[in-house]
């Protein structure tokens, strides 16, 4: 974990030479090709590694995220030196708000907070706004969260929402047997416990402070309806190639578009799953990788509307397309209502915009201004997709969710997924 600015520089560095290492090993000849793939794969997930480290950094620094963590009080440290660089203090700022030396705090935090006394971690905690029950905030306007474990032993797995978890049938429920350790059985054999670390940061981008746990539940079970659609499926390989999007826009316009683009997008390498959200999370829909790095999308039809579904979905690829595959050890979470000044989710938002209605396009449509439902249908027309995208998009940058109600599709999405999942509504 990267501490300081001088840290950052010094990775910074390391970064170079190990791109440097890299171009070098791959321009080598050799007879011995299998050795050359090696060593290249090597110094690439160093590289991959530095990257996701670096990003943190930056992304915690320029408070564009919030820093929230489920821990044990062993990783209290790691908290504490993660909220400050999120509040925006250097190992100085921190010093001089506890009246002490900033040799004091470097030490500190080079040792792991390694001898402070239970009153210096208490004051160090305040300083820091961080609770080892709560959730920590980098501020009032911040619209996310960061949820990672240090190690899966850190996982309080009793606070997994396992009844919830049996009533959906996602595992088995004897009688008389212990429901918790079934529920941390299920997340093993789901998902694994590379997901419960700090290799698997899961981003939540929302309003309101999830349930991690519920999330972490969430997650498993996407992962495990994704793994039996590449079993029975054998989809391709992804490739980061968005020339195949424009087909993906026309889909809106066929009444059965959104199943039809679960099919488009099987093809293309991406898994598309449709999931009921657990209670606490406020998901509308979420991105990540599974252990092989095949891209999964998950929409939750939280509103169950083609508006909703359609901007999501592009959404969620704007991660895919941009993020995934930068090595950020981030698995995605959305609540597509949220809006902030995280630079990550104006990305994906713009990606989603852009897509579905280029810049240009919007600029020429009348209805903006008409507000009638005739004038989105000529829009809609011109630019040949679905009304309730742009009746979609007008209500939001109105934040007037009482126009246009008609064009919607209100009702029109989770009917096409009544075989993927019994828990959609």
């Amino acid at each position: 974990m990267i501490y300081s600015d001088k840290q950052y520089s010094i990775s910074a560095d390391q970064l170079g030479k190990l791109r440097d290492a890299l171009a070098a090993t791959q321009a080598r000849e050799t007879d011995q090709a299998w050795m050359k793939d090696i060593e290249a794969a090597a110094i690439k997930s160093q590289i991959s590694s530095v990257e996701a480290e670096l990003t943190h950094y930056e992304l915690l620094k320029a408070g564009e995220i919030t820093f929230a963590k489920s821990h044990s009080l062993e990783s209290l440290p790691s908290v504490l030196v993660q909220a400050r660089i999120a509040s925006g203090l250097s190992q100085t700022d921190l010093a001089e708000k506890l009246g002490m030396k900033p040799q004091q705090i470097q030490r500190y935090e080079a040792s792991e907070y390694m001898g402070a006394s239970l009153h210096r971690l208490v004051e160090v905690s305040k300083a820091l706004n961080v609770h080892t029950t709560g959730l920590f905030e980098s501020g009032e306007t911040s619209k996310g969260a960061i949820f990672s474990w240090d190690k899966v032993d850190d996982v309080v797995w009793k606070q997994l929402p396992a009844r919830e978890m049996a009533r959906r049938g996602w595992f088995d429920l004897p009688r008389k047997a212990d429901v918790h350790e079934l529920a941390r059985d299920y997340f093993m054999r789901a998902a694994g416990p590379q997901y419960a670390t700090a290799y698997h940061r899961k981003k939540m981008h929302g309003s309101s402070s999830p349930n991690e746990y519920a999330l972490l539940a969430w997650q498993a079970r996407i992962l495990e309806r994704a793994r039996k659609i590449v079993e029975t499926s054998n989809p391709p390989e992804f490739e980061l190639d968005d020339r195949w999007l424009p087909d993906l826009v026309a889909l809106t316009r066929r009444a059965d578009g959104p199943k039809q683009a679960q099919d488009l997008l099987l093809s293309k390498g991406i898994i598309l799953i449709i999931e009921k959200h657990l209670s606490g999370t406020y998901l509308d829909g979420a991105a990540m990788l599974d252990e092989k790095d095949r891209p999964i999308v998950a929409v939750t039809l939280r509103f169950d509307r083609l508006d909703n579904f359609w901007f999501v979905l592009f959404h969620e690829l704007g991660h895919v397309f941009l993020h995934l595959p930068k090595g950020l050890r981030y698995d995605f979470f959305d609540e597509q209502e949220t809006s902030g000044e995280d630079v990550v989710e104006r990305e994906a938002d713009k990606f989603s915009l852009d897509c579905l209605i280029p810049e240009e396009k919007w600029d020429e449509c009348l209805s903006r201004f008409a507000l009638s439902e005739e004038a989105v249908q000529i829009d809609a027309r011109n630019i040949g997709i679905d009304p309730s995208i742009i009746a979609g998009r007008i209500r939001k940058e109105l934040n007037d969710f009482t126009i246009l109600s008609n064009l919607v599709g209100q009702g029109r999405v989770s009917s096409q997924f009544e075989d993927d999942s019994n828990e959609l509504v």
